[in-house]
């Protein structure tokens, strides 16, 4: 198998577990890095300290394995997200690109290897500042948008290992915990102003300090004990999915992905997709709506990462065979023309101020 070990040089046992192990569950608490260290001495048998955890995190951070140290938040529970598609003339392709990703509530768009070839995802404050959007997105285009909300979550997670030979994601494991979790598309989050203030302050990420939530206390001019307890309070909501570092998986040597979209019957979706929501490589799964006035008849969304792109295909044709034995089309990502986090000062404002 050849794989690009660039990044992987001078790892060792502490980098490994840092990258693996602390993508999720980082402690919330006043020096974090410390707890930390305590646990990867424990587990590995170095003796390291807060301090030296934290100078490698940053080292991770400064050679692109972490994108960014803080907590992945979730937009479909504090506001009105949706995925969109076009079909975007070839030959205007980046004008299309150029006026979709201005908007500042578009925080992904990639090119899909499909008939609809541009896909973002735009999340706003409510539903209808979302869907104006997409109206004046249709306006100044002259492409007719596909708008395809969330309906239902059946998993939705980018945590896996990366320090191995895996050649899809997860491969080294056997299974993930599922639920069906329904989407409102009228999401308001309902949150307190600390908290309004603290999505703000944290969504391009904590502070590389020994005492991050203490640092984003002081920034908003909250208590600390009062911020940790808003940071619990937002991951048991889920609002925030999870803490910890964030892996770049591009850089790790994740570079094909592969977005499959099925038609399964109605009926049948909660168990479907609960079931393959279930395999380890599934890294997302979800239903959202037909729409068969634009010739799209397709209902559940799969996404598979990988090392290699036939080890991708593979996994595909296993699900075909085994587990979705439905019409689908497999829309492989080509190019990212645009990649953020959603913005949150958006998404907490009140709507007249959006």
């Amino acid at each position: 198998m050849s794989l690009d070990a660039g990044w992987r040089a001078d790892l060792d046992a502490v980098d490994a577990v840092l990258i693996d192990d602390y993508q999720s569950g980082f402690p919330v608490e006043a020096r974090p890095f410390e707890r930390v260290a305590e646990e990867i001495a424990a587990e590995t048998g170095v003796d390291v300290d807060g301090d030296e955890v934290l100078e490698r995190v940053r080292d991770l951070h400064e050679r692109g394995v972490f994108r960014r140290f803080g907590a992945v938040l979730n937009p479909p529970v504090i506001g009105s997200s949706t995925l969109a598609a076009v079909r975007a003339p070839e030959e205007r392709f980046d004008e299309i690109a150029e006026v979709i990703n201005g908007y500042r509530q578009v925080n992904h768009n990639y090119r899909r290897d499909h008939e609809w070839n541009q896909w973002f995802v735009v999340t706003a404050g409510s539903r209808e500042k979302r869907d104006a959007i997409l109206a004046e997105i249709e306006e100044r285009t002259g492409c007719a948008v596909l708008n395809l909300p969330m309906l239902t979550d059946y998993y939705i997670d980018l945590e896996f290992p990366v320090v191995n030979g895996d050649r899809f994601a997860r491969e080294s494991l056997e299974r993930t915990d599922v639920s069906a979790t329904r989407i409102s598309e009228d999401a308001r989050g309902d949150l307190t102003r600390l908290e309004a203030d603290l999505l703000v302050a944290i969504q391009d990420g904590f502070p590389l300090s020994a005492t991050p939530y203490a640092d984003v206390a002081s920034e908003i001019g909250a208590d600390l004990d009062d911020v940790l307890a808003a940071v619990e309070r937002l991951l048991a909501d889920g609002c925030i999915k999870r803490i910890g570092c964030v892996v770049n998986h591009v850089v790790t040597g994740f570079t094909n992905n592969c977005m499959v979209v099925w038609d399964v019957p109605e009926d049948e979706l909660d168990a479907r997709g609960e079931a393959v929501g279930s395999l380890p490589y599934v890294t997302l799964c979800y239903h959202r709506p037909r729409r068969p006035e634009q010739g799209w008849e397709y209902d559940l969304f799969t996404m598979i990462h990988g090392r290699e792109a036939e080890a991708v295909d593979a996994k595909i044709d296993e699900l075909a065979a085994e587990y979705l034995p439905f019409e689908h089309e497999r829309l492989y990502s080509t190019e990212t023309l645009k990649q953020t986090g959603a913005r949150y000062d958006e998404l907490v404002a009140d709507e007249s101020t959006d």
